[in-house]
């Protein structure tokens, strides 16, 4: 079989993507250095895959130059006075080479902001491999015997260049989450999140929202182990770790955590981004912080809002109140005030009530502030939505079950007739309300709901309460289209009356307006 020659423009094609000097040509001799000036100027191509082609050029050229101790090692002095001094061809080349290596650097951190994906995952990886190499071939010298080395300016120049405050990067920090499993590039990736969440918010008097949200996108995925663990995981390898190092130590992982967000959450974010933090709130950053205690500021802020904010602010609450003996002035005020109709229709719904019973089970609250909550729940339960009334009708009866000096609001037999209910559903505090001398008649009106289980819960009242709770939690997620599939597969009587006169054949009844009219025969 013969082959047909390839044609001008695959010639031309092919030419293209071969660089003027491989890199082994420049690795195999010292006389061919001037040709990394050829393969830096083809990581400024527009095309693609020449850009790629070069990437991969300097990770193979650059990263055999580190791991032979070919770049100089040091504070790197000026290119120029070291080429016009009197030093020796040696220490020339490196620090010449030295200079073209960060000239890479340079342009791999500003490819992280390329339009093609592929280019700016494999300027992502190469920054990374570099950082590995230089750790274990550091480009400076020790301070002392011992002394923990790693390029944390290339480290700070690879995550500004995730950070940034004009293209989404959430697919390139997604690739980069994988490096995040290992500990020193965890740590030191907490280290240079912080410093560049604060020069960004100085810079702009108006930080961009592309940013926060890359910024909330790395930060969340920092995670720290619940304990501290026998064996670490380093990028970075070393023949020996040293217990001296802060990086080995769970303890200062869980500092540089609480500073990252700190400083992420003192500026004012994007009320979409509170959302988005106070959701991991409770699981993902409370519990990895060395004084939990100093998220009350935000958490307290973020409750003052009302609405969903407030919902979602109650999750971190509960954990300081509880768990770390934080003391809230009026938080069941400002708890009864979020009791409004939306709360039925919220997405954070079942979260939501699940944290009001446990801030309701203490037996120690007073019947005042138990009442205020059972009424006000009661009287949104008039316009309350059938999903939402199978749970909240028997929250109201654990709440009576709880304090049996709040079930005077469904049986009080020697109390005055009420012209009017005392109520008052305007007053903000539960204690000027009211609620204690008024009573449930909404379950007594809900007893005759279209929906027969809901009027069978409300029903319940009419006995007198059992002892044992019962357990909500089924009942948070329940949704219209489940109430809905369970109506449909309910089977129904076999018969069914239609009438209440039996019929005797089709024209059977003397009254009936077919047989005034017509007759069979």
């Amino acid at each position: 079989d013969c082959k047909h020659p390839p044609t001008a423009s695959s010639r031309l094609k092919q030419s293209r993507r071969r660089l003027p000097f491989p890199p082994r040509a420049v690795l195999a001799s010292r006389g061919e250095a001037n040709a990394v000036f050829d393969i830096l100027a083809v990581l400024q191509s527009e095309d693609h895959e020449e850009t790629q082609e070069a990437v991969r050029a300097c990770s193979r050229l650059f990263g055999a130059l580190l791991e032979r101790g070919e770049l100089f090692v040091g504070q790197l002095p000026s290119e120029d006075t070291v080429m016009a001094g009197s030093q020796g061809a040696t220490r020339k080349y490196k620090v010449w080479m030295r200079h073209r290596y960060r000239s890479c650097c340079n342009r791999l951190q500003e490819l992280l902001t390329h339009p093609s994906f592929e280019v700016k995952e494999l300027a992502v990886s190469t920054l990374m491999k570099f950082v590995q190499l230089e750790g274990a071939h550091p480009l400076e010298k020790p301070k002392w015997d011992g002394y923990y080395l790693f390029p944390r300016q290339l480290f700070k120049a690879v995550v500004e260049g995730l950070l940034s405050p004009e293209d989404d990067c959430s697919l390139l920090l997604s690739r980069f989450q994988e490096y995040l499993e290992h500990d020193d590039i965890r740590y030191h990736t907490m280290q240079a999140a912080t410093g560049v969440v604060g020069r960004v918010a100085d810079r702009y008097p108006e930080v961009p929202l592309t940013f926060w949200n890359n910024a909330f996108t790395l930060l969340s995925a920092v995670g720290l182990p619940r304990q501290e663990c026998s064996t670490s995981s380093f990028y970075v390898k070393h023949v020996e770790l040293s217990r001296t190092w802060k990086v080995v130590h769970l303890k200062e992982h869980r500092k540089a955590f609480q500073l990252m967000w700190l400083g992420f959450l003192k500026h004012k974010l994007p009320l979409s981004l509170c959302k988005k933090v106070l959701v991991i709130m409770h699981d993902s950053i409370l519990p990895h912080l060395a004084q939990p205690s100093l998220m009350i500021d935000f958490l307290t802020r973020a409750y003052d809002m009302g609405g969903a904010i407030s919902l979602l602010a109650l999750n971190g609450l509960f954990i300081l109140i509880h768990q770390h003996n934080l003391e809230y002035p009026d938080f069941y005020r400002k708890l009864y005030g979020l009791l409004d109709p939306s709360v039925f229709h919220v997405k954070y719904r079942a979260r939501f009530f699940h944290l009001a019973d446990l801030f309701l089970s203490s037996s120690h609250l007073p019947a005042y502030l138990v009442a205020a909550f059972a009424k006000r729940l009661s009287r949104l339960a008039l316009t309350a939505p059938p999903e939402a009334l199978l749970m909240v009708l028997p929250f109201i009866c654990n709440l009576l079950r709880r304090h049996p000096a709040c079930r005077v609001l469904v049986h009080r037999p020697l109390g005055p007739e009420l012209d009017a209910d005392p109520y008052d559903p305007d007053e903000e505090d539960p204690a000027k309300s009211r609620a204690l001398e008024s009573s449930l008649w909404e379950l007594q009106a809900l007893q005759r709901h279209y929906h027969p289980d809901v009027s069978q819960a409300a029903s319940v009242i009419n006995q007198a309460l059992s002892v044992p709770e019962v357990s909500i939690a089924p009942l948070l997620e329940l949704t219209a289209f489940e109430v809905f599939e369970r109506d449909l597969k309910k089977k129904g009587q076999e018969s069914v009356p239609l009438e209440f006169i039996p019929a005797q054949g089709l024209l059977g009844r003397q009254d009936d307006l077919c047989a005034q009219h017509f007759t069979l025969s």
